[in-house]
């Protein structure tokens, strides 16, 4: 996470709210290993697009010359580990699951099924009321 990115700080802030345990990691300052990037998309739906950012300036400036998406994926994930700014923020995964960007609806999947079917009894009781 970058604290100075307005979707890290909503994340930041959704993950206290919910008492979400975390780890936070700035990626400038220390960027994704290959190995980190090649694990992460194991968890990804459109492999190395869902990791990207393509609002990004980096992204823009080598889209002029390669754009990531015609790299091998090899190449591609050595870009990304030496070019952070590249990558979507926040990333947020566990064990099973991954998110790129902040979401609002998605960031939910991060909260334990137990609360979530509490809170779902609780809205649907509140609705028969």
């Amino acid at each position: 996470m970058l604290p100075s990115t307005a979707s890290c700080r909503k994340a930041h802030r959704w993950l206290l709210e919910h008492r979400i345990p975390f780890h936070e990691r700035n990626m400038n300052a220390q960027p994704l290993t290959e190995v980190e990037i090649k694990h992460l998309l194991q968890y990804t739906y459109d492999g190395i697009d869902d990791l990207i950012s393509t609002k990004s300036n980096a992204y823009r400036r080598l889209a002029k010359t390669t754009p990531i998406e015609d790299m091998p994926l090899s190449e591609a994930v050595h870009v990304l580990s030496q070019t952070p700014q590249l990558l979507r923020r926040p990333i947020i995964f566990d064990d099973h699951r991954l998110l790129c960007g902040f979401n609002q609806d998605e960031i939910r999947m991060f909260i334990p099924r137990d609360q979530r079917v509490l809170k779902m009894q609780a809205m649907a009781k509140h609705q028969m009321a």
